[in-house]
């Protein structure tokens, strides 16, 4: 079964969009940043246009009060016709002057200027204001509110006493400060909205890799084991690294699912071949036995032949447990006792025991002198056992054999030649696999597949070169000392 990705439920967590996360965290990264620079900058204009007004109304104050002037003598000053616009009786309108000019006496009331009645303007200023003194001695106008406008005022007293109202009305600052917030807040909310738009189109172009790895997820999750995450040429270094990452890890998922499924079906043939060769001599011994048991084995030759062959079923069957328990064993990858083992003493070992079960076989041993390894020596002792027994079992007993250790490059190889029947390429690509038998010979089949496992447990290689009526050459390489 191929495993299901399981995604959350609505219900239990919330899913954010990435997309949508970044985009809003841009957003309001920027917002953030208008505001705090249409903050700054308005308090900035607002300093510099309140400090233009309290300078023009500071110097006035200082023209008035650094003089000898009295209220009489203004009027005959005709330098002096600023003060004569603001005192013009049209400032009885309800429409309030940007700036206001108005004397008072000691006691704050105002007083005639010009021969002018004081103007509304006049009298709510004096108002409130109220004792002038402490304008007078403030060397920084204040902030008043004339009939609910804010004016900055300051004041002076002239020669002959009379206290002379000086204010500028700050609304066309205010005014100015409006319309400059407003504007900032138009090309704010505009520099959003492209901001929003750039973004969402920059995190779907960069967020594309990411959703071809769900993609790909998606279709290995639904048993496609080969797909790879497609690379692409704008991405990130970071998703590049996570790309790559990625593949090598579905690399190496299919590789052990395929393993895996390698080995359920080398363990399903492995059980039915090991089934059917213990249920051989398994029924060779049940038939044997109800023989005995019904009474038909009256002969003492035929008790004797039953019980012959039961023996040897039996110790066939013996063999066959012995050598599934060493496969089993080398399956599990176990710890070897390796020590220093001299090749060329286990290869003359070998070629004697064959002379002693075949003296008419001719035996050539190439192997002198001394060739350590560090193996362990009762496997490299099975592996000769198992290549000689085959040469053995499936040559004719008068076929030549070749027994050769040689060194090269950090390598020992070890040669077992003979020159029988040989195999097929068909037979000699199936030689190593349990329970294969060349053309249905004798032998449990587990020999080669033994050979094998014992080599790969000690990081060596094996293989076979043979073609049919030239003999076969089994090469067993070893790593040297």
């Amino acid at each position: 079964m191929t495993p299901r990705i399981r995604l959350p439920r609505p219900g239990r967590t919330r899913v954010r969009s990435l997309r949508a996360q970044l985009t809003v965290a841009n957003v309001v990264l920027l917002a953030l940043g208008i505001v705090a620079a249409t903050a700054v900058s308005v308090l900035g204009m607002r300093y510099y246009l309140l400090d233009q007004i309290d300078t023009e109304l500071l110097g006035t104050r200082d023209s008035l009060g650094g003089s000898e002037l009295t209220l009489r003598q203004i009027d005959s000053l005709s330098a002096l016709s600023f003060f004569r616009d603001r005192v013009d009786p049209e400032w009885n309108r309800d429409d309030d002057p940007d700036s206001v000019f108005a004397a008072v006496d000691r006691k704050g009331e105002p007083v005639p200027v010009f021969g002018f009645a004081p103007s509304r303007v006049q009298r709510d200023l004096a108002d409130a204001v109220g004792d002038p003194e402490p304008l007078i001695r403030d060397a920084e106008p204040r902030d008043v509110s004339v009939r609910g406008n804010v004016y900055r005022v300051t004041a002076t007293r002239l020669a002959d006493g009379t206290g002379v109202l000086i204010a500028g009305s700050t609304e066309p600052l205010h005014k100015g400060v409006a319309r400059a917030v407003k504007l900032d807040l138009a090309i704010g909310t505009l520099l959003l909205l492209v901001l929003a738009c750039l973004t969402m189109v920059g995190v779907r172009r960069r967020m594309r890799p990411l959703e071809d790895m769900v993609e790909t997820s998606s279709a290995i999750a639904e048993g496609d084991l080969t797909r790879r995450v497609p690379s692409s040429s704008d991405t990130s270094l970071e998703v590049e690294q996570l790309r790559l990452a990625l593949n090598s890890m579905l690399q190496q998922v299919e590789s052990a699912y395929r393993t895996r499924e390698r080995s359920a079906a080398q363990l399903r043939r492995f059980v039915a071949d090991a089934s059917h060769e213990l249920r051989t001599p398994l029924a060779a011994i049940r038939g044997y036995l109800q023989l005995y048991e019904r009474g038909m084995l009256r002969d003492p030759t035929e008790r004797k032949r039953a019980w012959d062959r039961m023996t040897a079923e039996s110790d066939r069957m013996g063999r066959l447990v012995d050598e599934l328990l060493v496969l089993a064993r080398l399956d599990q990858r176990p710890e070897l006792r390796k020590r220093n083992v001299d090749v060329c003493r286990l290869v003359r070992d070998a070629a004697q025991d064959l002379r002693v079960q075949q003296p008419d076989r001719p035996v050539r041993v190439d192997a002198d002198g001394t060739i350590l390894v560090h193996a362990d020596e009762a496997g490299l002792r099975q592996v000769l056992g198992n290549l000689v027994g085959n040469v053995r079992t499936h040559t004719p007993p008068d076929v030549p054999v070749c027994l050769t250790v040689s060194r090269t490059d950090g390598e020992v190889r070890l040669r077992v030649t003979d020159e029988g029947p040989g195999l097929t390429p068909e037979d000699a690509a199936r030689v190593f696999d349990r329970f294969f038998r060349a053309g249905g010979g004798a032998g449990s089949g587990l020999g080669m597949a033994i050979v094998q496992g014992v080599i790969r447990a000690h990081e060596g290689t094996v293989t076979v070169d043979t073609a049919p009526g030239e003999g076969l050459t089994a090469t067993v390489t070893l790593p040297a000392r």
